[in-house]
C-alpha cells in the first residue's frame, strides 16, 4: 500500500502531463485560428472572383463556343 500512495504522489508531483495538456490546447487554439482565417479568405476569394467574372463581358464578334 505504501508503494501504490508514494508512485501517486510521484506521478502527481511530474509535470509532463500538465505540459503536454498544456501544448495541446495550444494546438487546438492554433487549428481553430487556422480554419477561422482560411474561411473567411476562402468567402473574400469566392466573392472577388465571382465579381470579376460577372463584370468580364466577351468581345461583340467573338462566336459562342459550344
Amino acid at each position: 500500500m505504501r508503494s501504490l500512495t508514494k508512485n501517486l504522489v510521484s506521478f502527481l508531483k511530474r509535470e509532463d502531463g500538465p505540459t503536454a495538456v498544456e501544448y495541446a490546447v495550444m494546438l487546438a487554439l492554433i487549428v481553430v485560428v487556422c480554419i477561422a482565417a482560411i474561411t473567411t479568405l476562402g468567402s473574400n476569394a469566392n466573392s472577388t472572383f465571382s465579381f470579376v467574372g460577372s463584370s468580364i463581358r466577351p468581345p461583340a464578334g467573338a462566336a459562342a463556343t459550344p
